[in-house]
Order: C-alpha cells, then sequence, then structure tokens
C-alpha cells in the first residue's frame, strides 16, 4: 500500500477521549471488531455508540503511538439495540440519562430513535417522561443529526467541521439547502472565500451568477478593511473586482447595485465620486461623525474661572504649567470633550494627570481605557489611576453570532461621568463606534494619543480624521520641556518626525550618557548574530537589563532575513534552547517552550483567565506573555499575561506567536526599558517615516539601531503615511455645519 493512500475502516465507538466542539477535533475509540483503534481528526462531535465509516491514514504519534488520522467521516443512526442503549447513556442527548435510555429502549427497542425523530410524543408512554420534555428531546435529536448530515456534507468539499457549525448556528434546518442554492453564502461565517470557489467550481455555479460575485465584492472589501480602509472609491473597486472575478464591468456595477438594496454594501458620494463601503463601516463613520458633533457642541461654559483651579492644581503639585498644557486643561474641564496629541516628552501625560485630579476632586467618575492590556497597564502606572483596555471596559457579551457584541451599550451605558482614551492612535472605527454607544449623553471624553505614530491596525485612522477636520476641540503639545531635551531618544523622534536625520554618533551627554546608538551591518547574518547578542550578553552585562523583561527587539516586517520569524528563532535559540527540564510543545510549525515570550496575535474572547481571585475571559492582540508550564498529556500551555493566566487548548496554539521580537505594529501602545531596532534592505513598502518613528518612541530608556545607516536614512526621507480610504473627516465636517455633503 502507497504510503499516503487512504484506506476506509468502520466500526461503533467505543469511547471519546476527546473533543473540541469550537473547531470539532474529536480523539475516540473504534471498535472494528478487533483492537479497539484510535482515532484523531476534526470530524465534529461523536458519540458513543455511534457507527463510523471513517476515510483517512494511519500515523504514529511520537508519544501515544499509532492512530488512524481521519479525514472523512461517514455516519450511521445506532441501529442494534445494544448500540442505541449505550448511545443514549452517553449524554449524547440532553435530557437522557443512563436510567432513561434503558427504559426507552426496553420500551420502543430498535425502533427508539426512529419514534424520537418522528413521533416524539409517543415517548410520553415512558415512566418519567412528559410531552413537553418529549418534544424537547425530539428537537435537540433532529438539531444534533442536523448538524452532523450538514458536517458530512460539507467535509465532501474539504469544509472544516467549524464551519459546519457556524452555518447551522446561523440558519439551522435551511443551511445545506442555502449552501446548495449558492456556496458563497459560507463566506459570511468565516469560510475563505478560495474554498468557497473551490466548492462552486465542483457545484457548477456559473461564474457570473450573482451570488458568485457579490461574494467576490464583499470579499474585496473585507481584505481592503484588514489593509485599513473603511471604504474604496468606486472606480477602483469596479476594475479590481472585474479583474479578480475575471466578468465584466457591467456585471459588477449591477451586483454592486443588487447588494446595495439588500444592505450588504452601500454607495456614498463624496465630492462627485463614490465610495464603496460595507455597510457596517458607512453606519459606524456615521454614527462616530453625528455623536461627536453633539458631543462637541454639548457642555456650556459656566463662567467658572478655570485659572484658579488649575492654579491651585500647580501649588498642590508643586508644578507650573506650560501655556498649551493650561490650554488643555481648561477645554477639558469647560468643554467636556478634548482631543490632546504630542510627541514624546511635550507633557501629555502631565497634563492628563491634572486633568483627571481635577475632575476627581469635582466629585465626578473617570474611567480610563486603551486599546491593549499593555497601554492600559502603561497610562494607569504613568497616572497613578486604575485604567482597562476598551474591551473589558465594554464587556464582551456571549453569543451564538460570530460578530462581537458588548454588554455596555445605548440600552446599558457605562456608569461614569468622564471616558478618558489613552493611545487613540491604535483606537479603530468600529471599537470607537462601540464605545460611543455605551456613553451617556452627559459622559465627558478626553481621547489622547500621537497623530504621527502609525494608525490603528483595524480599519479607519480615527485620530487623524478627526483632527483634520478642523471642526472639534483639539490641543497639540509640541514643546519639548527641558529635561526631556537631555534624551537622544526624544530629540531623535522629533527630528525624525520633522524629516531631519536623527543624530546616530552616540555621543554622550554633557553628563558623558547616551541612549540612542547604532551599529552599522551590512548583512543578514551579522545583524542576526549582533541582535541576539546585545538581548543574551551585552545588555544584560553593561546595564543589568532581563533578557526577557527589559529588552524588546522590534522588526518592521514579520518576512525577511531579520523579520520577525527569523528573529524569534535566533532568539529562542540564544535565550531559551532546548532543554530537559524545559517542557516544549509543536504547534502550527513552531515551537513553544516554558519560559518563552509570546504573543496574543488575534482577539479571542473565549480564553478564561485568573488574576488571584479574581476571574475573566479574553485574551486579546497585542498582549504579550510568558508560558510557565506545557502540559503534554493535556496537549496544552499555560501563560502568564502580566499576572493573568490563562491556559491554551492546543487549538488555541495557531493564535499564539513568539514575542522575542515583534512588529512595529504589534508594539504600538507599549513601552519598553530597552529597544532594538534591527533595519536592512528588503521591507520597501514598509520604509516609511511613521513606521521609524512610532519604532523609535516605543523606547524608555535605551535605544540601538543595528544595520545599514542608508535605510535609516531612506525611513526619514519617505514622509508618506499610510493612505486609508475613509469618509470621516468629510461626515465630521458635514455634521460639524461647515461642510456640504454632496
Amino acid at each position: 500500500m502507497a504510503e499516503n493512500e487512504l484506506i476506509k475502516i468502520e466500526g461503533v465507538v467505543d469511547s471519546v477521549l476527546f473533543c473540541n466542539e469550537r473547531n470539532g477535533y474529536i480523539v475516540l475509540e473504534l471498535d472494528t471488531g478487533g483492537a479497539p483503534v484510535t482515532v484523531v481528526g476534526e470530524l465534529g462531535s461523536i458519540d458513543e455508540g455511534e457507527e463510523l465509516r471513517v476515510t483517512g491514514k494511519y500515523v504514529t504519534h511520537p508519544k501515544f503511538g499509532e492512530q488512524f488520522r481521519g479525514e472523512v467521516c461517514e455516519r450511521k443512526m445506532p441501529a442494534t439495540v445494544t448500540a442505541i442503549k449505550k448511545y443514549l447513556s452517553s449524554g449524547a442527548i440532553k435530557g437522557i440519562g443512563p436510567t432513561m435510555a434503558n427504559r426507552l429502549v426496553d420500551e420502543f427497542g430498535e425502533h427508539t430513535l426512529e419514534v424520537m425523530e418522528k413521533n416524539p410524543r409517543e415517548l410520553a408512554k415512558v415512566k418519567g417522561m412528559s410531552v413537553d420534555k418529549a418534544e424537547e428531546i425530539s428537537r435537540e435529536f433532529q438539531r444534533i443529526f442536523g448538524v452532523r448530515t450538514l458536517m458530512i456534507f460539507l467535509t465532501g468539499y474539504g469544509i472544516s467541521p467549524s464551519v459546519a457549525v457556524s452555518a447551522w448556528k446561523k440558519w439551522g434546518q435551511f443551511s445545506t439547502e442555502m449552501i446548495k442554492a449558492n456556496p458563497y453564502v459560507l463566506c459570511t461565517v468565516e469560510l475563505d472565500f478560495g474554498k468557497a470557489e473551490q466548492m462552486a467550481e465542483k457545484m457548477e455555479i456559473p461564474r457570473n451568477s450573482y451570488g458568485r460575485v457579490s461574494a467576490g465584492i464583499i470579499y474585496i472589501l473585507e481584505t481592503n478593511s484588514r489593509n485599513g480602509h473603511t471604504c474604496l472609491p468606486m472606480d477602483k473597486l469596479v476594475n479590481t473586482a472585474s479583474t479578480f472575478l475575471g466578468v465584466g464591468e457591467d456585471i459588477i456595477g449591477d451586483s454592486i447595485e443588487a447588494a446595495c438594496e439588500e444592505e450588504k454594501i452601500t454607495v456614498y458620494k463624496k465630492n462627485e465620486r463614490e465610495f464603496v463601503f460595507l455597510t457596517d463601516y458607512f453606519r459606524a463613520e456615521q454614527y462616530i461623525a453625528s455623536r461627536l458633533s453633539v458631543m462637541n457642541d454639548c457642555f456650556k461654559d459656566t463662567g467658572t474661572d478655570y485659572r484658579k483651579l488649575i492654579e491651585k492644581e500647580e501649588t498642590a503639585k508643586g508644578i507650573t504649567y506650560a501655556e498649551k498644557q493650561r490650554e488643555a486643561i481648561s477645554l477639558a474641564l469647560s468643554k467636556g470633550f478634548l482631543i490632546l496629541t504630542g510627541g514624546p516628552g511635550t507633557g501629555k501625560t502631565t497634563a492628563l494627570k491634572a486633568i483627571i485630579s481635577l475632575y476627581v476632586k469635582k466629585g465626578m467618575k473617570v474611567c480610563i481605557t486603551a486599546p491593549t492590556g499593555r497601554a492600559a497597564k502603561r497610562i494607569s502606572d504613568l497616572t497613578g489611576y486604575s485604567a482597562k483596555t476598551i474591551h473589558r471596559l465594554l464587556e464582551v457579551a456571549f453569543s451564538s453570532d460570530t460578530d462581537t457584541k458588548f454588554k455596555h451599550n445605548e440600552q446599558n451605558p457605562l456608569d461614569c461621568d468622564v471616558i478618558i482614551i489613552d493611545e487613540m492612535s491604535m483606537v479603530d472605527t468600529l471599537l470607537f463606534e462601540s464605545l460611543l454607544r455605551a456613553m451617556k449623553l452627559s459622559c465627558r471624553l478626553i481621547m489622547v494619543g500621537d497623530s504621527d505614530q502609525l494608525p490603528s491596525v483595524g480599519a479607519g485612522d480615527v485620530l487623524k480624521g478627526m483632527i483634520e477636520s478642523k471642526r472639534l476641540s483639539v490641543v497639540a503639545l509640541t514643546e519639548i520641556f527641558r529635561q526631556a531635551q537631555h534624551s537622544r531618544i526624544i530629540t531623535n523622534a522629533h527630528k525624525i518626525v520633522h524629516g531631519e536625520k536623527p543624530d546616530l554618533s552616540g555621543k554622550p551627554d554633557e553628563n558623558g550618557e547616551c541612549d540612542f546608538f547604532f551599529m552599522p551591518r551590512g548583512n543578514a547574518e551579522d545583524t542576526l548574530f549582533t541582535v541576539a547578542d546585545l538581548c543574551s550578553n551585552r545588555l544584560p552585562a553593561a546595564y543589568g537589563f532581563s533578557s526577557f523583561d527589559d529588552i524588546q527587539v522590534l522588526c518592521p516586517s514579520r518576512k525577511g532575513p531579520v523579520g520577525t520569524a527569523e528573529m524569534n528563532s535566533a532568539l529562542q535559540q540564544r535565550l531559551n534552547p532546548q532543554s530537559k527540564d524545559r517542557g516544549e510543545i509543536k504547534a502550527s510549525g513552531v515551537t513553544f517552550r516554558c519560559r518563552d515570550k509570546v504573543m496574543q496575535v488575534k482577539n479571542n474572547y473565549d480564553i478564561p483567565w485568573t488574576k488571584g481571585t479574581e476571574k475573566g475571559a479574553g485574551i486579546y492582540n497585542g498582549d504579550i506573555g510568558t508560558i510557565v508550564q506545557v502540559k503534554k498529556q493535556d496537549n496544552s500551555i499555560v501563560i502568564d499575561f502580566d499576572g493573568r493566566v490563562a491556559e491554551y487548548p492546543y487549538d488555541f496554539l495557531e493564535e499564539l506567536e513568539l514575542a522575542y521580537a515583534v512588529t512595529v505594529h504589534k508594539s504600538q501602545g507599549s513601552e519598553f526599558t530597552a529597544v532594538v531596532i534591527p533595519l536592512l534592505e528588503g521591507f520597501d513598502k514598509l520604509c516609511y517615516r511613521n513606521l521609524l518613528y512610532t519604532a523609535v518612541t516605543r523606547a524608555k530608556k535605551l535605544l540601538i539601531i543595528v544595520g545599514a545607516r542608508a535605510v535609516v536614512d531612506r525611513m526619514v526621507e519617505n514622509c508618506r503615511k499610510n493612505l486609508r480610504y475613509s469618509c470621516l473627516k468629510h461626515f465630521i465636517e458635514v455634521e460639524c455645519g461647515s461642510g456640504k455633503e454632496q
């Protein structure tokens, strides 16, 4: 038999050892008439007593030995009295335990499941079974076998059980007929468009069908939203879609019109040019603009002399505020709405601490929030006031939908008088909309950020749009305070943002100190070695820094010879090599080892965590933690995220990356004691000024660039910022009465 040839085995499920309902991965023992066979794979939820025919191949697991890895699973209802009794006794159907299973099978024998499906009221003949309970059990039975039938149908097209589960949650018993009519509907439950294309080809769906073309248009819009765009110009979308889908522009135009009628997308005309949105983004940008307009005009000055309040604060804190800081504090107190922006060393935190202090003294309840856990911890440390992530503030609500929903909204607003958002440049359109919807109409809003940093990972450029509208209350701090002028990190950051070449000399200041160094290297091998040596030996020896807690490598890109993938491999080998006393586990080609520094790379609202006696759920994109335990027998690892301890099952490991090196984008909102930045040729698309500026401003005490001076110079010269298509600025102008809707 050929090594990769698929074979079929049949039998009855003797026991289920493990099942993950989220993705359908299961481990079971199958009685095939001889020695039990261990079957593994994404086969969906299966229960004891079921008869299976599984197609797959035998593999050898390094720890558990020979297993049969199933790829396709055909199920039959248990047919014999013994199999039916075992199936029902396993708890497969809610409401039936071993005692009731025996009674049912004693009454109906081999027809038990048929009665349960077609004549549920007959079940009421059995002692302890009411008519209502019988019908409830029948509905549960039909649901279970409906999902399984759908799984079998989709597995035939190579689509995983997790998609079937999501489809059933959304459409129930109509799922199969909907998918047969238009397989592209599966794209709405997170199936990749390419896989839907493969399925449609097998089903001979015409290439110019509305289902295919509209799904392709939405796929293009969604892909571009992941690149930061909330909309696309009509002309660009039509051209791209026509090429991508291989159909005429007239068909694209007709499909856009039809999708608009179904409210899947929205077309908006701005300055004689049409823009196409996914409808959620259109509604979000319009809501943000209208709510900001109301808030900007909501609070009227009561004639209070804020100068005296500010002077009292100065006396109490032993500080003198600069004129722009005083303006910011006064606007925050009088208008209740403010955007406070500025680079490092310009006194944003000092002004913010005064604003918070004065609000608290007025008896107001202040909530401080930030987009990431590290950003929230940082602002909490700087101000001395507790802060939460926006997700934790809004509280994720669990629902059957795939969309994120929050407990706090217009019907259940947040209980606070003031909300302060730090690192506002990182807040994307949909998250900002959710936060505004959760605010009481009387709630004040202060937004703090640096508009020269990279925009949010999610779609939109909210901070930039608000500032550039020139219709909202903005105070920009530009003066670098004297104490900050001694930091080469800060002075070089300001040089970079103004298009000047940074001082890379490494010369000490008048105090004999320097916090910014450049180490020229000409190739990837030398750069990798130098970065690894700095992190493992030189910086810990010279400064006493911890390789794990204090030093962070920031790369412009994931890919390339000095991207995060190569850098993490080199750093893991140097800082945390394989050892008998450190457990490890492999997932998606990456080895995770006890003591490794790791990062969560997507929002996961389901992971439970504990922090002392506190319990919660949710680990979010950008959270960095340390692996403290590898539980090989359970196929899981335990991670400490700044005190929040979470256990990751094997199927969640694909959401993790090693974090000795992370991309500059992923570092936003964080601050590290020492930062090392490798810069070599090979990342032209990311070679621009605000990426370098963002990287430099992540360092608190020490920054070292390793690589090519020419790359540094080119990044400074390239002042283009990420072009993001959005209409938020325009909507704000219209809502604030100074723009004209086209």
